[in-house]
């Protein structure tokens, strides 16, 4: 990798989140910098609940002579708890780190696989709140100061949360407390149904899909009004089975140079019935903040919609759980005039082929090279 870089340790507390009483602050991350100047421009990436700090463009893009802020959240590796307006709050430390501390002049937002739509999220709320607080709670005042960003990049990403989710969605499950339950008649592991998946089977498992996303919404807020009675402000729960997307089975669906019958956790159907998965263990909060399909300003378009400022949508050809009809929607609903979509060879990760890294790190510094104000 050429080039010299450096990275430190950030971490800072909240305005509405103190450090911990162990000692550690809400936010944190990791700052890649070049060695011998101070960057006149940083990207900033952060996701839901993975821990973004040893992403691995930091050191590409430091080494090319940009900053780079890989940044977590309080919610980092805790998703079961998490809420978009305190994510964002925490998100705006960030920004405001790279400005006043580091005298960055143009910020570049990173919107990476499942972080994809938190960032979209930050950028249109940062230009003014739109979105409502989760059920029960306060936005806080702080929402009000996020700073906006000056540039938004999409990097192998999600459309937003509540849509991946209903999309790897099992409809055919009957209990939702038991991963077991089948209703014959939704099973895609079912070899009478597909792959290839007819058109019949592919709308009713669709529209299934989201019927299941609904009722768990339904549940959750009956449930938070059972509670309140009782004196209890909240619970946790789970959500099984959600390695059942059918272009996960189908490379005739939404077809690119992905490897058939292959999800992010190896073989779908044994990933399905296994004990992991998005959206596992949530509070019922949580589920109305991040999942809900009703509920959740975790979706895409809505704020892309309110994103103009230069835009850069790139998708890897061979990723296995973002396909190229979400490449597509992420770039038409975004509302800057200045976008451009690249389609580039790699998986998921960018770990393959051996040059993929490299190759989009040169793609990104070309882009910011034509946008530097």
């Amino acid at each position: 990798m050429p080039g010299d870089w450096q990275r430190t340790f950030v971490s800072s507390s909240s305005p509405t989140s103190a450090g911990n009483g162990v000692g550690f602050k809400p936010c944190q991350g990791l700052y890649y910098e070049p060695a011998s100047k101070n960057a006149r421009t940083a990207l900033i990436a952060t996701h839901y609940n993975v821990d973004f700090s040893e992403h691995y463009m930091g050191p590409y893009l430091a080494a090319r002579g940009y900053g780079f802020l890989g940044w977590n959240t309080r919610f980092r590796g805790n998703e079961a708890f998490f809420l978009l307006e305190h994510a964002l709050v925490d998100i705006g430390e960030g920004v405001r780190w790279l400005r006043e501390r580091k005298h960055v002049e143009q910020i570049v937002i990173l919107g990476n696989s499942g972080g994809g739509s938190l960032m979209g999220a930050y950028q249109s709320q940062a230009r003014g709140v739109t979105m409502k607080a989760t059920p029960r709670l306060k936005l806080p005042t702080a929402l009000n100061d996020i700073q906006p960003a000056d540039l938004y990049i999409s990097l192998c990403a999600h459309l937003g949360r509540p849509e991946v989710l209903t999309a790897w969605f099992d409809p055919a499950v009957t209990i939702e407390t038991d991963p077991t339950s089948i209703d014959p008649e939704l099973d895609m592991y079912d070899e009478t149904f597909g792959p290839p998946y007819p058109g019949e089977f592919i709308a009713r498992y669709r529209a299934a899909q989201k019927l299941r996303n609904n009722r768990i919404t339904d549940w959750c807020h009956a449930e938070l009004s059972r509670l309140k009675s009782l004196g209890m402000f909240d619970r946790a729960f789970n959500v099984y089975r959600t390695w059942a997307d059918l272009r996960m089975m189908d490379a005739t669906m939404d077809p690119s140079r992905r490897r058939e019958k292959w999800c992010y956790a190896g073989d779908p159907e044994k990933a399905n019935f296994g004990p992991r998965g998005i959206g596992l263990t949530n509070s019922l909060r949580t589920w109305l903040s991040m999942w809900s399909l009703t509920d959740s300003f975790c979706g895409g378009a809505p704020h892309l919609n309110r994103i103009d400022v230069p835009a850069l949508v790139v998708q890897s050809t061979s990723d296995t759980g973002v396909f190229p009809s979400d490449a597509k929607a992420i770039f038409e609903a975004l509302a800057s005039e200045d976008k451009t979509l690249e389609m580039v060879t790699g998986d998921h990760y960018l770990e393959t082929p051996d040059t993929a890294r490299n190759d989009v790190a040169d793609l990104i510094v070309g882009w910011l090279q034509n946008h530097e104000g």
